[in-house]
C-alpha cells in the first residue's frame, strides 16, 4: 500500500486531481450515492434548467466499475500525466488551459453528436496531443506489432472499433487534440502568430516553474513501450 501511496502522491497536481475526481464520481455512482442520471451532459437541463455543474462533471463519469473503467484510468494517469511532466514540465497552467479548450470544444459537439459523458474523449485528446509531441517514440501492441507514437490513438481506435465500441468518441477526443495540436505547434511555426493564450487567472493561480532540460531525458525514456 505504500507504494501506491507514493505512486498517488508523486503525482503532478492537474494529474492527481482529475484522476481522484474521476475515481470519486465513478465510484459515488457505483456506490448508488448519487445517479449517473445526475452528472450526465444536457443541454437543455444546462442551460434550461441551470444545472451548471453537468458541464463539468460529466468528464468525471467513466461507466461500470470493471475492466473497462480501469483501461480508461490507466490511459487517463499515464497519458495524463506524461503530458503534464514532459512537454508541459513547469507550466501548469498551460497544461489546464489545453484541458480546458479540449472540454469546451468537445462540449460545443456533444449536443450534435447525443453524447452525455465526455470523459473518454478528453483523454482521447491527451493521448493524441502526447503521440504527435513524441514522434519517435517505439511503441508496442501486445507484443504483436510495433508502431510509432503517433499511431497509438488509431492503433486503440482500430482495438475499440473491435470490441465493439462506436469510434464517434474517441474520433471526438483525436479531432480536439488536433485542433489543439496546430493551433499550438503548428499554426505558429508557419504565421509567427499564437491563438491560444494562457489567461493571466490561470497563470496566477499556477505559476510557471523553472526547469532543468537534462539531455537524453525526456521523449527518449517512453521508448519501447508496450501497450496492453
Amino acid at each position: 500500500m505504500a507504494s501506491i501511496e507514493e505512486w498517488y502522491k508523486q503525482m503532478p497536481v492537474i494529474t492527481r486531481s482529475y484522476l481522484t475526481l474521476s475515481f470519486l464520481t465513478t465510484a459515488s455512482c457505483a456506490l448508488e450515492i448519487i445517479s449517473p442520471f445526475s452528472v450526465y451532459f444536457n443541454a437543455r437541463l444546462i442551460f434550461r434548467k441551470m444545472q451548471i455543474w453537468r458541464l463539468f462533471t460529466n468528464f468525471f463519469f467513466f461507466g461500470h466499475m470493471g475492466l473497462d473503467f480501469l483501461f480508461h484510468m490507466f490511459f487517463l494517469a499515464r497519458y495524463c500525466r506524461l503530458l503534464e511532466e514532459g512537454s508541459f514540465r513547469g507550466r501548469t497552467a498551460d497544461f489546464f488551459y489545453m484541458l480546458v479548450f479540449g472540454g469546451s470544444l468537445l462540449t460545443a459537439i456533444a449536443p450534435f453528436v447525443n453524447i452525455q459523458f465526455l470523459g473518454s474523449s478528453l483523454t482521447f485528446m491527451m493521448v493524441y496531443v502526447w503521440g504527435r509531441r513524441n514522434q519517435h517514440v517505439n511503441m508496442s501492441f501486445l507484443g504483436l506489432f510495433n508502431f510509432n507514437a503517433p499511431w497509438l490513438p488509431w492503433v486503440l481506435l482500430l482495438f475499440s472499433v473491435m470490441l465493439g465500441s462506436s469510434p464517434v468518441v474517441d474520433l471526438l477526443g483525436m479531432g480536439a487534440g488536433h485542433m489543439y495540436y496546430f493551433l499550438e505547434d503548428v499554426y505558429p511555426r508557419i504565421s509567427g502568430r499564437r491563438w491560444l493564450k494562457t489567461p493571466n487567472v490561470l497563470l496566477a493561480l499556477f505559476p510557471r516553474e523553472e526547469t532543468v532540460h537534462i539531455p537524453g531525458a525526456g521523449e527518449n525514456q517512453f521508448r519501447g513501450r508496450v501497450i496492453g
